[in-house]
């Protein structure tokens, strides 16, 4: 999240144009752009899901995430290429929902927690040698082709899983019915994230304005989950709300980190992005190991000492920030927080699964995509509305403890989920 670069106070100059009307906005936009649209294709895709199985929605996404590449890589402008981001974000949003619910069709519930371990893996490996590829691409051909190319890779991913969607066409419940009010309500939570990003910073009305959405966006997000998530209703609301939380802990913490380690340690970017590569290869490892203990580790106990991890890295990291601890210390707090979310991002999605029927598979699927994406779409905008208010102050430490009071309230509210289906009910005993 930037912050405002100030202006020089004159009587007779003219107030100073909000950013959303210069550049700076647009830029912002297109980060933030495809977590909101995310939003929306995650309740489209999990609707049509429960109404026509998961084929036709994922075939969709891809398609609608390929012309999202294609805009962004031919865009002539930054406002073109904002529109390819928006198209990126409904696409890659809807396809992470048909996957899980593909996942509930294809796999038995015992195998669901490797297959989340094979999730994260796959998330982790482009993580680390993307930003080194998309910069030898941008030098050697022109950044265009980062996007550009991504749709030889989509395509190839396509091709590969298309013999696991035989079958399932049609695999869903024609009776239930079309959620379009849903659609208006994910709209909605769609514009409020995206507002909350962008008017934080407007001089004297952005934090007003940040209150504003917060508050919409609560609102809206409330018909896009399970009822009682917001009141953390024990059993599958208590899931879903657990998993955003921690998410919001997580990686509202995390986007601070390199910018501390270059500005009050003066460590290289690289050096400092070897904070976030030893968090990323925790995340994997941690899910790996809980993925190959299967039963012997209960999905209700692996989510419960995953936010306590989460919680005890990003404590970790306020204490490093708070009493300048060796930049080193920043490094273990995230291997320790990796640990935590590769223990509780897995077993989650594996609970809300098993806590699932074939007729809401799609709903319950992108309740915990919208919680994911609300949750740190969240966070990323409060913690840099909160960066720019302490600005005068020490706002690494501000933020920090905003990341750990939210990841305390995501340990303290793990307790409440509960099991209601066999299998699971048998592990956790």
């Amino acid at each position: 999240m930037t912050t405002e670069t100030g202006h020089t106070p004159a009587p007779a100059a003219p107030a100073p144009t909000p950013r959303i009307l210069n550049s700076e906005y647009v830029w912002i936009t297109a980060f933030a752009g495809p977590l909101a649209t995310g939003v929306i294709g995650m309740v489209i895709a999990g609707n049509w899901a429960d109404r026509r199985g998961p084929v036709a929605p994922l075939y969709t996404a891809v398609a609608m995430f390929v012309v999202g590449l294609l805009v962004a890589g031919l865009a002539p402008s930054m406002e073109i290429l904002v529109l390819g981001r928006f198209a990126q974000g409904l696409g890659s949003g809807g396809l992470m929902v048909a996957l899980y619910v593909v996942v509930a069709r294809v796999y038995p519930q015992e195998l669901h927690p490797a297959i989340f371990a094979g999730f994260a893996a796959a998330w982790v490996i482009p993580s680390l040698i993307g930003p080194t590829i998309a910069g030898a691409v941008t030098e050697l051909w022109s950044w265009h082709w980062v996007f550009l190319g991504v749709v030889i890779l989509v395509l190839v991913a396509l091709l590969m899983v298309i013999p696991a969607l035989r079958g399932l066409a049609n695999d869903g419940d024609a009776s239930t019915p079309w959620a379009f009010g849903r659609l208006g309500w994910s709209v909605l939570a769609a514009v409020a994230v995206l507002a909350l990003n962008l008017v934080g910073d407007i001089p004297g009305v952005g934090p007003v304005l940040a209150v504003v959405a917060v508050v919409v966006a609560l609102i809206a997000v409330r018909p896009l989950v399970p009822r009682g998530t917001l009141r953390a209703r024990r059993g599958l609301p208590s899931v879903i709300l657990v998993r955003g939380v921690a998410a919001a802990a997580f990686f509202g913490a995390q986007v601070y980190l390199p910018y501390l380690l270059t500005d009050r340690y003066d460590l290289s970017p690289t050096l400092a992005g070897l904070s976030l590569t030893g968090g990323a290869l925790a995340w994997s490892v941690s899910a790996t190991v809980q993925g190959r203990m299967g039963t012997r580790l209960s999905s209700v106990t692996a989510v419960r000492l995953g936010t306590i991890l989460v919680l005890a890295g990003i404590l970790l990291t306020v204490a490093t920030a708070g009493f300048r601890w060796d930049a080193l210390m920043v490094a273990v707090a995230w291997v320790v927080a990796g640990v935590g979310m590769g223990l509780m991002s897995p077993r989650s999605s594996a609970l809300t699964l098993a806590m699932s029927t074939p007729a809401d598979q799609g709903f319950n699927s992108g309740a915990m995509t919208v919680a994911d994406s609300f949750g740190s779409a969240m966070a990323l905008a409060i913690t840099g509305t909160l960066f720019t208010a302490l600005a005068a102050a020490d706002p690494f430490l501000g933020v920090f403890v905003l990341a750990a009071v939210v990841a305390f309230a995501a340990a303290v509210l793990a307790p409440r989920i509960r099991v209601a289906v066999a299998g699971e009910a048998g592990a956790a005993a």
